[in-house]
Protein backbone atom coordinates (compact mmCIF):
# COMPACT_ATOMS: atom_id res chain seq x y z
CA UNK A 1 0.00 0.00 0.00
CA UNK A 2 1.20 3.29 -1.10
CA UNK A 3 1.36 5.70 2.11
CA UNK A 4 2.08 9.58 1.14
CA UNK A 5 1.82 12.87 3.30
CA UNK A 6 0.23 16.00 1.65
CA UNK A 7 2.43 17.99 -1.03
CA UNK A 8 3.29 21.20 1.83
CA UNK A 9 3.18 21.03 5.66
CA UNK A 10 2.31 23.88 7.57
CA UNK A 11 3.29 23.88 11.76
CA UNK A 12 0.60 25.88 12.71
CA UNK A 13 -1.91 23.66 11.26
CA UNK A 14 -0.54 20.20 12.62
CA UNK A 15 -1.20 18.04 15.52
CA UNK A 16 1.93 17.67 18.40
CA UNK A 17 2.09 14.33 19.24
CA UNK A 18 3.80 13.76 22.93
CA UNK A 19 6.12 10.48 22.65
CA UNK A 20 7.66 11.12 25.97
CA UNK A 21 7.64 14.02 29.08
CA UNK A 22 9.10 16.83 28.09
CA UNK A 23 9.15 15.55 23.98
CA UNK A 24 6.55 16.28 21.30
CA UNK A 25 6.94 15.71 17.74
CA UNK A 26 5.42 16.89 14.02
CA UNK A 27 5.35 14.21 11.41
CA UNK A 28 6.40 16.08 8.50
CA UNK A 29 6.78 14.91 4.88
CA UNK A 30 6.61 11.13 4.35
CA UNK A 31 5.69 8.42 1.74
CA UNK A 32 6.50 4.74 2.17
CA UNK A 33 10.69 5.01 1.34
CA UNK A 34 11.49 8.36 3.00
CA UNK A 35 10.10 10.43 6.63
CA UNK A 36 10.97 13.51 8.08
CA UNK A 37 9.92 14.38 11.31
CA UNK A 38 10.37 17.26 13.70
CA UNK A 39 11.25 16.72 16.91
CA UNK A 40 11.29 19.66 20.14
CA UNK A 41 12.50 18.97 23.62
CA UNK A 42 12.90 20.45 26.64
CA UNK A 43 15.93 20.48 28.72
CA UNK A 44 16.38 17.84 30.49
CA UNK A 45 14.32 15.74 28.36
CA UNK A 46 15.27 12.14 27.42
CA UNK A 47 15.28 9.82 23.88
CA UNK A 48 15.60 6.77 25.40
CA UNK A 49 18.19 4.36 24.24
CA UNK A 50 16.26 2.14 21.89
CA UNK A 51 16.59 0.24 18.58
CA UNK A 52 14.83 0.14 14.91
CA UNK A 53 15.18 -1.36 11.42
CA UNK A 54 15.49 1.93 9.86
CA UNK A 55 18.35 4.42 8.34
CA UNK A 56 18.10 7.58 10.51
CA UNK A 57 19.39 10.86 9.76
CA UNK A 58 19.13 13.69 12.44
CA UNK A 59 20.04 17.39 12.07
CA UNK A 60 20.48 19.28 15.37
CA UNK A 61 17.78 22.85 14.87
CA UNK A 62 18.89 24.43 17.99
CA UNK A 63 19.39 23.20 21.17
CA UNK A 64 22.27 21.05 23.05
CA UNK A 65 22.21 17.23 23.37
CA UNK A 66 24.49 14.18 24.43
CA UNK A 67 23.77 11.81 21.86
CA UNK A 68 24.77 8.04 22.61
CA UNK A 69 25.32 6.11 19.19
CA UNK A 70 26.00 2.87 18.82
CA UNK A 71 27.84 2.87 22.48
CA UNK A 72 29.39 6.43 21.38
CA UNK A 73 28.60 9.35 23.35
CA UNK A 74 29.05 13.04 21.78
CA UNK A 75 27.45 16.52 22.58
CA UNK A 76 25.93 18.31 19.27
CA UNK A 77 24.91 21.73 18.50
CA UNK A 78 22.96 23.56 15.73
CA UNK A 79 24.22 22.84 12.80
CA UNK A 80 25.47 19.40 13.73
CA UNK A 81 24.25 15.62 12.11
CA UNK A 82 24.12 12.75 13.32
CA UNK A 83 23.76 9.48 11.14
CA UNK A 84 22.48 6.60 13.00
CA UNK A 85 22.84 2.79 11.00
CA UNK A 86 19.41 0.32 11.52
CA UNK A 87 19.34 -1.74 14.59
CA UNK A 88 22.30 0.71 16.32
CA UNK A 89 21.22 1.49 19.67
CA UNK A 90 21.01 5.15 19.91
CA UNK A 91 18.88 7.85 22.23
CA UNK A 92 19.57 11.38 23.59
CA UNK A 93 19.17 13.58 26.81
CA UNK A 94 18.55 17.36 26.27
CA UNK A 95 20.85 19.72 27.80
CA UNK A 96 19.14 22.64 26.22
CA UNK A 97 16.13 23.14 24.71
CA UNK A 98 15.65 22.46 21.34
CA UNK A 99 14.50 20.97 18.16
CA UNK A 100 15.58 18.02 15.93
CA UNK A 101 14.89 16.94 12.57
CA UNK A 102 14.45 13.16 11.94
CA UNK A 103 14.98 11.46 8.86
CA UNK A 104 14.00 7.94 8.58
CA UNK A 105 14.18 5.45 5.58
CA UNK A 106 12.09 3.35 4.88
CA UNK A 107 8.97 5.54 6.57
CA UNK A 108 8.24 4.77 10.55
CA UNK A 109 4.87 2.89 9.74
CA UNK A 110 4.69 3.14 13.58
CA UNK A 111 4.73 6.62 13.75
CA UNK A 112 1.51 6.77 11.33
CA UNK A 113 -1.90 7.28 13.02
CA UNK A 114 -5.17 6.97 10.73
Amino acid sequence: MKRESLDFQFENEMTWEVPGPGVKRQIMGYNNNLMMVKVKFEKGAIGSVHTHSHTQATYVVSGTFEFTNNGERKIVKPGDGVYIKPDAPHGCVCLEAGILIDTFSPIREDFIKE
